[in-house]
C-alpha cells in the first residue's frame, strides 16, 4: 500500500504538469487533423487512427503534407522515420524505468515523446516511468482530441500557429532543460547540441539537425 502512494502521486504530478502544455498540443492535432483530411492524401478517419496509434506530431504532419501534395507513400514513411528517429535515444534513457512485463512496457512506451520525457527527467539520467505516463496520457488524450476536432470542423478556429502557441514548446523545454544544467558536462552537451543543431539547419533536411544534435549526449560516455 505505502509503495503505491508515490507512484500515484508522481503520475498525479507528470498529469499535472503537461496540462498546460496539452492545450498547445491540442490545437495542433487540430490542425492536423485539418490538413490531413482537407488535403486529399490521408483522409478524415485515417487521421484519426494515426493519431491514435502513431503519437508524433511532426512526423505527421510531415507525411499527411507529403502525401496532400501528391508525394508517394514511400516518401511519406521515410519522412516520418527520419524525424522519428531522434525517439531512438529517447528510448534506451528511459527503457530502465519503465516496469511490467513485455506489453505493459510497451504500451508505456507508445506514451514516450518529447514532451513527457522532458517531464518526467529527474536530473543525473534519471527517469521517473510514473510521472512519464501520466504527462503522456494527458498529452496523447490532447492530441488525439484535437485530431478528432480538426478533422469534424477545425476550419473555424483557425491555424495556431498564427496564435504563436508554436512558441510553446521550445519555451517549455528550455524551462526544463535549465534545471539540468547543474554540471560541466551536462552544460557541454547542451551547447554541443545547440551548436550541431543550428548548424544544419539552413543546409539539410527536417528532422536531421534533430538527429544530429542528439549525438551530443554522448558526451555522458566519458568515464570520470
Amino acid at each position: 500500500m505505502t509503495a503505491s502512494v508515490p507512484d500515484r502521486t508522481e503520475l498525479r504530478r507528470g498529469a499535472v504538469t503537461a496540462l498546460p502544455l496539452a492545450v498547445a498540443v491540442a490545437l495542433f492535432g487540430v490542425s492536423f487533423g485539418v490538413l490531413a483530411s482537407a488535403s486529399g492524401g490521408l483522409g478524415a478517419v485515417p487521421a484519426v487512427v494515426m493519431s491514435m496509434t502513431t503519437f508524433a506530431g511532426s512526423a505527421q504532419f510531415a507525411a499527411a503534407s507529403i502525401l496532400g501534395a501528391g508525394g508517394q507513400p514511400a516518401a511519406a514513411i521515410l519522412a516520418a522515420l527520419l524525424l522519428n528517429a531522434r525517439y531512438l535515444p529517447i528510448g534506451v534513457s528511459v527503457a530502465r524505468f519503465l516496469h511490467g512485463g513485455p506489453i505493459q512496457r510497451f504500451l508505456q512506451g507508445q506514451l514516450v515523446v518529447d514532451e513527457s520525457w522532458a517531464i518526467a527527467a529527474s536530473g543525473g539520467g534519471r527517469f521517473d516511468g510514473q510521472r512519464l505516463i501520466g504527462a503522456g496520457v494527458v498529452l496523447w488524450l490532447a492530441w488525439v482530441g484535437g485530431t478528432l476536432v480538426g478533422v469534424v470542423g477545425g476550419d473555424a478556429l483557425g491555424d495556431p500557429a498564427a496564435l504563436g502557441l508554436d512558441a510553446a514548446f521550445p519555451a517549455l523545454f528550455l524551462a526544463l532543460l535549465v534545471p539540468q544544467l547543474t554540471r560541466g558536462r551536462a552544460v557541454a552537451a547542451a551547447l554541443l547540441g545547440a551548436t550541431i543543431a543550428l548548424a544544419l539547419v539552413p543546409v539539410t533536411p527536417a528532422g536531421v539537425p534533430i538527429i544530429a544534435a542528439a549525438g551530443a549526449a554522448l558526451i555522458g560516455l566519458r568515464r570520470r
